[in-house]
């Protein structure tokens, strides 16, 4: 299978990158820089220079791969537009050839509670935009696309995330607290980027048109415990500190959720074996021997 994949050197693509060559895979990568396409190519896929916004270029290498994943985001107010464009180009491009699809979603489309595949959206404002392109990309599968989505939690890796770049980088009171997002009351619902990569390998063998999955671990730690591994002491904030410290950033922060994934494990076999948060960030503060 050869595979047209965004967003290659970010924390997921990276990981999604490592998992489908391991499956056998060639892949193609887009890469908008000199730094990306070094990166890519040492990781061992093909490089396609380009970027996200090249509606033409991403068409093409559509109609030339077997599959195609998308990763990336801006990460900034032009994501919707950004995503909605890609839609656009990449969809038509696949229809009526059965080919999968793989998008990337979040977990925090979905708002806060006990979740699964049937919890209706209830998004963060912040990610309010993915719900319709969500939607767009199931009901591909009408079209001839085997159209997936992906809805990953926290995601994390040693010394990457936001755990370790917004918790544990948080800002200090004058004694030295160390200040949470929120309460600290609030759960996240996470899962470690190498099994989130091979989530990914796992749906475009396997998933069924129009599916979507929620890509968590079942590890759902409160922000009080995952403050704990950066600092011996911790402090709460309030929902309007967090928001006014964060913005709508701050906002999604504030959700509390739990999930399982127990849909991607019985559907298809997703089996995650990475450290869960806590073990990965108490195994980083523990002392050298």
């Amino acid at each position: 299978m050869h595979v047209f994949l965004t967003g290659g050197t970010g924390l997921i693509g990276s990981a999604v990158l490592t998992a489908l060559l391991a499956d056998g895979a060639t892949v193609s990568a887009l890469a908008r820089s000199d730094a990306s396409a070094a990166t890519l190519t040492a990781a061992g896929a093909a490089v396609v220079r380009g970027d996200l916004t090249d509606g033409r270029l991403l068409a093409t290498a559509a109609r030339g791969a077997d599959a195609v994943v998308h990763t990336a985001s801006p990460g900034d107010g032009t994501s919707a537009a950004v995503d909605a464009a890609l839609l656009d180009a990449v969809l038509p491009a696949l229809a009526g050839t059965g080919r999968p699809y793989v998008h990337t979603s979040g977990a925090w489309a979905l708002g806060s509670g006990d979740l699964d595949e049937t919890t209706p959206p209830d998004p963060a404002e912040l990610v309010a935009w993915r719900v319709p392109l969500d939607a767009r990309v199931q009901a591909a599968a009408a079209d001839g696309v085997r159209s997936v989505v992906l809805a990953p939690g926290i995601v994390h890796r040693a010394g990457a995330g936001i755990p370790a770049t917004v918790v544990g980088g948080g800002p200090r009171t004058p004694d030295g607290a160390l200040v949470l997002p929120g309460s600290g009351a609030q759960h996240w619902t996470t899962v470690h980027a190498d099994d989130l990569g091979r989530l990914y390998a796992l749906a475009l063998r396997h998933a069924a048109p129009g599916s979507r999955y929620l890509a968590v671990s079942g590890h759902n730690p409160t922000v009080t415990e995952i403050g704990a591994a950066f600092a011996p002491r911790v402090v709460g904030s309030s929902d309007e500190e967090t928001a006014g410290r964060l913005g709508l950033f701050g906002a999604a922060l504030l959700l509390d959720q739990r999930a399982t994934g127990a849909l991607a494990r019985s559907e298809l076999g997703w089996a995650p074996a990475g450290p869960t948060l806590l073990d990965e960030l108490t195994r980083a503060a523990a002392p050298a021997a």
